[in-house]
């Protein structure tokens, strides 16, 4: 019997076992493996992806062409741009099995991964951070980061609602949209007022 909670095109395919969440919308020529873990009001674009256990919080977006593998894990509210590119293995061969070597990628809450950017599998990207298109990031990235390039750089800070946040000489940076008030201290960003 199908379940009437989420949304699954015609032609993706969807793997006995699959937990999806009421709400999710996965569109034309998708696979969807039999033990991911999809949260609630997703959206999956087309020629999407998504290898055994990977695990999606809620509200996750993933456009178009992107493929997420094994050891990949999504925090609530990640955007995932078209064409970006996930990996879980550092020294890939052909003729060699790593299949127990997969490492583990975490994208923290919130977090933005422009088109086409790359992350190399082992690395955290923080909450809110934000990787431009093309990026090729190759080391964790800090809570709120802004980060271009290839290698990729961070070039600042970026509040939750997408901002660049320039800070004072006290350490503090308002959100021009949000409002919301941000302190840096020792490299470390954290929201300290929300109106």
């Amino acid at each position: 019997m199908k379940d009437n909670s989420y949304f699954v095109h015609e032609s993706a395919i969807i793997d006995k076992g699959a937990i999806i969440g009421a709400g999710t919308k996965i569109w034309h020529f998708s696979h969807i493996m039999g033990t991911v873990i999809l949260g609630r009001n997703c959206n999956l674009g087309q020629n999407v992806f998504v290898g055994d256990q990977v695990v999606l919080g809620d509200n996750v977006k993933v456009q178009n062409n992107v493929s997420l593998y094994t050891g990949l894990i999504c925090e609530d509210d990640v955007f995932i741009g078209p064409s970006a590119v996930f990996t879980n293995v550092i020294n890939p061969r052909s003729a060699v099995n790593r299949r127990n070597q997969y490492q583990t990628t975490k994208i923290g809450k919130g977090a933005s991964i422009g088109a086409n950017a790359t992350i190399i599998c082992g690395h955290n990207i923080g909450k809110y951070a934000f990787i431009g298109a093309g990026a090729v990031v190759t080391k964790s990235i800090p809570d709120y980061a802004l980060v271009v390039g290839n290698p990729a750089k961070q070039i600042g800070w970026i509040s939750t609602y997408g901002h660049r946040l320039n800070f004072d000489n006290h350490g503090r940076a308002t959100c021009p949209e949000s409002k919301g008030i941000y302190q840096l201290k020792k490299a470390i960003v954290k929201e300290v007022a929300n109106p």
